[in-house]
């Protein structure tokens, strides 16, 4: 009749230190082993299948999409876009809501004289194999005139996309319309600055609270605010040589941070945002936990009251024992 105290605190101690069920993968250090992506300029974390990112080189190289699988580097699935005509300057890429992605074809190396540029959009692939895929291509515009742009972000809830052009004393997110339109042409219109930094990449987090701007060498990080983005912490970025991407990762507790280059780099720094200050009621979203406590504070919460009933269990028991 004694075993099943003891038994009752070794389970419930196992379960308390275990790792927590809403665990992602995806999350480690890797570098892009493909020979072919010598200037990944974009990056972001696949949403259908676990530990994938896409990317793709920044110019001269087609109309390609590369599916690099995180844990062996190596690159799993090639997609090749049609209904795109040949693309100019690709630089940024992210996926919106429906597994959609969004390839921001922005880049402008003469200093913003395109007289528009292209964003593609087309459905993220069920099977990861080599495939040619058909995008819808957008005629885009800014509205108050051509500029150089390497960052694209798409809201996850509503579809919304966002540019972030490149400019040496800083730049502004320009908010496209509600909904792009495959005819006629779509103006971006400047609705906040982002100053302070030359902007490489940006990334939406996955329940579309939160914005990372990146540049070569640093970060910074915004709260949305519905576009109206207030700055809220610089961000420590890892050095990889030429800094060109970031994305959060699938559950968004992750920024992954990319660079160009043969065998470039691509790693981890812990997303703002994530130490459980949050309410698990603002944790919705893409990728994140609905059901209150389930996020990283409700792992800690729980598994500290999971290890406190061990303990009293534990102890209880000893106490019982020397009194007998």
């Amino acid at each position: 009749m004694r075993r099943p105290f003891p038994l009752l605190a070794a389970a419930l101690l196992t379960g308390a230190l275990a790792a927590p069920a809403s665990a992602a993968d995806g999350d480690e250090k890797f570098t892009i082993k493909d020979p072919r992506i010598t200037e990944s300029s974009g990056l972001a974390a696949s949403r259908q299948h676990q530990g994938i990112y896409w990317t793709h080189n920044d110019s001269d190289d087609g109309a390609y999409l590369y599916a690099v699988d995180s844990s062996t580097g190596e690159t799993v699935a090639t997609i090749t876009m049609s209904g795109v005509g040949s693309p100019r300057d690709v630089e940024a890429i992210s996926i919106g809501p429906d597994d959609q992605i969004y390839v921001g074809d922005i880049g402008d190396n003469l200093g913003g004289t395109w007289p528009y540029v292209w964003i593609y959009r087309l459905p993220e692939p069920k099977n990861l194999r080599d495939q040619t895929i058909k995008a819808t291509q957008y005629v885009v515009k800014y509205s108050d005139g051509a500029r150089d742009a390497e960052s694209l972000v798409v809201h996850p809830k509503t579809g919304r996309v966002y540019l972030v052009d490149k400019n040496e004393k800083g730049g502004h997110l320009y908010e496209g319309p509600a909904r792009l339109s495959p005819s006629g042409t779509n103006v971006f219109r400047p609705i906040a600055a982002v100053p302070d930094l030359e902007a490489t990449d940006a990334t939406l987090s996955p329940d579309g609270r939160h914005l990372v701007v990146r540049s070569y060498f640093g970060a910074i990080a915004y709260d949305w605010n519905g576009g109206r983005i207030k700055k809220k912490e610089r961000l420590g970025v890892p050095f990889l040589g030429q800094g060109e991407s970031v994305t959060y990762t699938a559950d968004g507790r992750t920024l992954m941070y990319g660079a160009e280059g043969a065998d470039s780099p691509v790693e981890p720094q812990d997303a703002p945002g994530t130490d459980g200050s949050d309410s698990a009621s603002d944790r919705g979203g893409s990728g994140s936990s609905d059901g209150g406590g389930e996020g990283l504070g409700g792992n800690l919460k729980t598994g500290a009251i999971a290890t406190g009933a061990a303990l009293v269990v534990l102890f209880g028991w000893r106490t019982l024992r020397r009194r007998r």
